[in-house]
């Protein structure tokens, strides 16, 4: 008998050890389970703005502090608010090598002489670019009126003209007055830009965007946030698209042959610089920045190394950012090192990772600054 209950008590001890240990499977699953709902659920409902990876790629980074070269950047813009504050922008200059900084100011009239104003205490580390007066535009005599005021602005200081800007309605960029529905290559702009030439003075101009900004921001669209920004609507009448705004430019290069042009941007051919290598294959009197498109060229290094080595000498650096030490040497990490796999979502909004083009160093002096001297005729 008391085997008997000693086996039954035994078996009693067991079923409920089996009974706990199936309750413990039971509740693990559900964890498990709920665990990855709530995964799977986070996954579903994360948005695109809040995504910003990390790489976890343990590879060589090279720890840039200030560039290899002196620095010219052909493209900023009129940043700062005093005086002040441009003391303490040529203070960021040295610390990051940055030996002059041109100021496209867009502007004429009293903008400019503003402009000029706030950057004379260093007239070797500025330059301006003023725009164009497109007051009167439609009447008769207009131009006479802008080459009037663009010479004005040239005895001012202006070094050059721009930012021209273009996005299919218009050269817009120019303040106070900008010329709504004309384009670069309209006979009507003959005058100003051969007076460009005369004077000296090389153009700044953006046309169009890159092709993400005309693509559908959707998922299909791998630079859908600043395609979304960016975003270009052509529903309205008479707007030039992509092709046509890069061809507008081309015909004002081809039939003014003296005036100087730099494409701002790359031309916004990023997502194929053979439509710029087309153009400078043609055309002495072009020549491109690189400014804030450093994001869209380091996801292909080698081949946009390589496109760049083959036009050394038509490229020129730029930044068109809020200038701050961060924002300088990332543009310099792209352009130096050969730093793989890194990311800069919060820099340029995009959400694919970049690489170091790692040009090489005679490639580098002429971007930074030696390309820039020629354009400007620096002796």
């Amino acid at each position: 008998m008391r085997c008997c209950s000693c086996v039954l008590l035994l078996t009693s001890n067991i079923l409920q050890k089996l009974v706990s240990m199936y309750k413990s499977i039971i509740l693990f699953s559900f964890i498990i389970t709920a665990i990855h709902s709530f995964a799977q659920k986070n996954a579903d409902s994360l948005l695109l703005k809040n995504y910003k990876p990390v790489s976890i790629y343990k590879t060589p980074t090279a720890n840039i502090q200030r560039a290899s070269f002196p620095v010219i950047d052909m493209h900023s813009h009129d940043y700062v608010a005093t005086k002040n504050d441009v003391d303490d922008l040529v203070k960021l200059m040295d610390k990051m090598n940055v030996k002059k900084t041109m100021i496209l100011t867009y502007t004429t009239g009293k903008g400019f002489d503003s402009a000029v104003e706030k950057y004379s205490k260093y007239p070797s580390r500025f330059e301006l670019f003023c725009g164009f007066d497109y007051t009167g535009y439609g009447t008769p005599g207009w131009q006479k009126h802008a080459v009037d005021e663009l010479e004005r602005c040239y005895k001012k200081g202006a070094k050059g003209v721009g930012e021209l800007g273009d996005k299919g309605e218009g050269e817009l960029y120019s303040k106070p007055t900008p010329g709504k529905g004309l384009h670069i290559d309209d006979p009507q702009m003959k005058p100003l830009l051969e007076k460009c030439a005369a004077l000296h003075m090389p153009i700044s101009i953006h046309v169009a965007e890159d092709e993400w900004m005309y693509e559908n921001p959707d998922s299909t669209n791998d630079g859908m946030m600043n395609a979304a920004t960016w975003h270009v609507n052509m529903s309205k009448p008479n707007k030039l698209g992509h092709d046509a705004l890069q061809k507008s430019l081309e015909n004002a290069v081809r039939e003014n042959p003296e005036t100087i042009f730099i494409a701002c941007h790359l031309l916004n051919a990023c997502a194929n610089l053979q439509q710029l290598g087309d153009l400078l294959d043609k055309y002495p009197n072009l020549y491109a920045d690189i400014a804030a498109r450093y994001g869209e060229i380091a996801p292909v290094p080698r081949y946009a190394a390589a496109f760049i080595t083959k036009y050394q000498d038509r490229f020129v650096y730029g930044t068109d950012n809020d200038p701050d030490e961060h924002m300088y040497l990332t543009t310099f990490r792209i352009l130096e090192t050969a730093d793989e796999h890194f990311y800069e979502p919060n820099t340029f909004n995009y959400h694919w990772a970049l690489y170091g083009l790692d040009l090489p160093k005679e490639v580098l002096e002429k971007l930074y600054r030696k390309n820039a001297e020629k354009i400007m005729n620096y002796k």
